[in-house]
């Protein structure tokens, strides 16, 4: 295996980093893309001194105070493995050169998720922004610029299809966190797990969201919901999740489609900005379900119980539960099983 060794730098000065703009090389990888500075290392060189040399060279300035924040292990799809240390930095000296990779500008932090940067730029620049300790986090491209997979301290990353306006997959492939981040239109699936009971009511299996969750922690939400994962069938995702969150081993026939709605949430959790721009694709489930029997995956569901529905959309109205359920969610099921 031949792999390529590489620095990236991100200088920072009022709240804006310095950008390189590749528009000079025909054959750049990069060609086009807004990155920051750095380059290959030269033979014996440490990363910090590939740093400071390709710095010097790049923007004429002289580092005086950065930090070394991650690595980055980058497969194109083309054959070419590149592993590349992640520095940002704050201090330096000198005064600015011309660049003969392209055109060097100072963009606000905010207006640099504008530009054109490559997807998995953008795990990294969260997890800066996030102040995120040293990490590694893994890119593997599809050889077109598409990003096929990712993964953070070994660890796999939710991949999302971004949807166009009409709510089809646009191509665009991304991060579960910086879908949030930006707002990218997206798809989920809801599913509703409901019993009869003697009188003719209905119960509603509510689940009550982890507190580690990174939106509505501690809420009660719908029985089983989450994203539908890039190139995933809607309906094997409304499986998946049921077996995840709950242990229940449904099959695709026992789900029952009530129909589609859009949801549109803000907030800030954990310190962090979340906008959710999201399809919802939402299922019934009837068979019976013993919660005695259920096997919570502990890291998205606190504890599950049985709600009357006309109770529930009460709740929701009058705020007296804490929930995340939308109320137009629960009347399309109430709609569904004609409960009044």
């Amino acid at each position: 295996m031949t792999a390529k060794l590489s620095t990236l730098c991100y200088i920072e000065q009022d709240d804006k980093y310095l950008m390189l703009h590749r528009t000079t090389k025909a054959n750049d990888i990069n060609k086009d893309k807004w990155i920051g500075v750095g380059g290959h290392f030269e033979e014996g060189e440490s990363p910090e001194e590939c740093l400071l040399r390709e710095v010097r060279e790049e923007t004429g300035y002289t580092l005086t105070s950065y930090r070394y924040r991650g690595i980055v292990t980058f497969l194109s799809g083309n054959g070419e493995i590149e592993y590349m240390s992640l520095f940002t930095a704050d201090g330096f000296t000198g005064q600015p050169i011309p660049c003969d990779e392209g055109e060097l500008a100072w963009v606000e932090k905010s207006a640099v998720w504008d530009l054109n940067i490559w997807e998995g730029d953008k795990i990294f620049f969260r997890l800066l922004d996030e102040a995120l300790p040293f990490f590694s986090l893994k890119l593997v491209y599809d050889g077109a610029g598409g990003l096929i997979r990712a993964a953070l301290n070994g660890r796999e990353l939710e991949l999302l299809d971004v949807l166009d306006p009409a709510g089809r997959r646009s191509g665009r492939v991304s991060e579960r966190g910086v879908v949030h981040r930006e707002g990218s239109f997206h798809a989920a699936v809801h599913v509703w797990v409901v019993r009869v009971r003697a009188d003719g009511g209905y119960d509603l299996l509510l689940q009550k969201r982890s507190a580690e969750k990174d939106s509505f922690p501690g809420c009660y939400d719908v029985s089983a919901a989450g994203h539908i994962e890039a190139g995933e069938d809607v309906l094997a995702a409304a499986v998946r999740e049921l077996a995840e969150e709950l242990g229940i081993r449904a099959e695709a026939d026992s789900l029952h489609y009530v129909g589609e709605r859009l949801s549109d949430l803000s907030g800030s959790f954990h310190g962090k900005p979340f906008i959710n721009h999201e399809k919802n694709s939402v299922y019934l489930y009837q068979e019976p379900v013993d919660i005695e029997d259920l096997t919570l995956q502990r890291s998205e569901v606190e504890d599950v119980r049985w709600m009357d529905a006309v109770a529930c959309l009460k709740s929701i109205r009058d705020g007296s539960l804490t929930t995340c359920i939308e109320e137009d969610n629960l009347t399309m099921l109430c709609a569904y099983l004609n409960v009044k």
